[in-house]
């Protein structure tokens, strides 16, 4: 099947620079997509390089077969079946992991995906059609507490209450089964918002969020990651909303930093056990340029950490 749904790889050149490939190294693009990042680390291996793309969509998946690449392998996978999809392919560690995370064009583009206000569509949002329940069926039966978490923690949206009340009186009626229909009923309820931002952009992406449990699947890949990483392989992330690069920033810290000591032992520097990540330079963002060719890209923003000999604890971290 053809895809005429195209995609502009976000900080393309920075983003593979930032994995530093070496040409007989082992890579991970977690986020497939149209193939953009995997395209240009492809071209940067040599023959005993190796790829391995996971992606939920399927029809990304489809798109990466016509690259017809045996250094590419993809898997069709979300990203807490990260380690499990490694161990089945016999990859112990890689040499980086790179994360392009959100929501692709070719997703938000395709009114049948359900995931834009821009059409009436079936409300369906998933990333994966074919694994888990859509938006609407879970709206048949999320309690309005639910929608209002769901709205002010994934969608930090202000009235969250009041768009879930509105969406359990409407559904009193029949379900909220359309893109159209649910853009309605927030624009209803919400009468003041940003310049230029439509009422319901905070409810969608709420609800996008919920339904791929995408800041969950955040959460399992990057530990996951870093247990996989040789010593001096990247982990890069790039993040396009404040929720997910609060996480991908915490994360990168909190493992940048050594493990506390009882006060008071007695340890040399140069014995103080070492944090498993290093940063690797300050957070990336997309040059005037590029917001000016992808409007989308505007929000990116791009970090980086390098693993180091240090030892995980646990007794499945794989260990330089």
């Amino acid at each position: 099947m053809s895809d005429e749904f195209s995609h502009i790889t976000v900080l393309l050149d920075e983003a593979v620079a930032a994995l530093a490939i070496k040409p007989d190294g082992v890579y991970v693009d977690a986020t497939f997509g149209r193939g953009g990042h995997s395209r240009k680390i492809l071209a940067a291996l040599g023959e005993q390089g190796r790829l391995i793309a996971f992606d939920r969509d399927p029809r990304a998946i489809e798109a990466g077969r016509a690259l017809n690449d045996p250094r590419l392998t993809l898997v069709h996978e979300p990203f807490s079946e990260f380690a499990t999809a490694l161990d089945a392919l016999g990859v112990a560690a890689v040499d980086g992991v790179l994360m392009d995370l959100g929501v692709s064009s070719p997703q938000l583009d395709d009114p049948s995906r359900g995931m834009s206000f821009r059409f009436d569509a079936p409300l369906d949002m998933r990333m994966d059609p074919t694994r888990g329940e859509s938006a609407a069926q879970w709206l048949t039966h999320a309690s309005v507490a639910e929608m209002s978490n769901v709205l002010r923690n994934y969608g930090e949206e202000r009235f969250a209450h009041a768009i879930a009340k509105a969406i359990d009186a409407a559904r009193q009626g029949g379900d909220v089964a359309t893109t159209g229909q649910l853009a309605e009923i927030v624009a209803a309820t919400v009468r003041t918002r940003e310049p230029g931002q439509h009422p319901a952009t905070r409810t969608f992406q709420a609800l996008r969020i919920c339904v791929n449990r995408e800041l969950e699947e955040l959460s399992l890949i990057l530990p996951l990651a870093v247990t996989r990483l040789k010593t001096g392989g990247r982990l890069v992330v790039i993040a396009f909303h404040s929720l997910e690069d609060r996480i991908v920033k915490r994360f990168m810290r909190d493992h940048a930093k050594a493990p506390a000591l009882p006060r008071g032992l007695p340890v040399r520097e140069a014995d103080r056990p070492q944090p498993p990540l290093n940063l690797v330079g300050d957070a990336v963002r997309p040059s005037e340029g590029e917001v000016r060719a992808n409007p989308r890209s505007r929000s990116a923003i791009m970090r980086i950490a390098e693993r180091s000999n240090a030892r995980l604890s646990g007794g499945d971290a794989w260990h330089a």
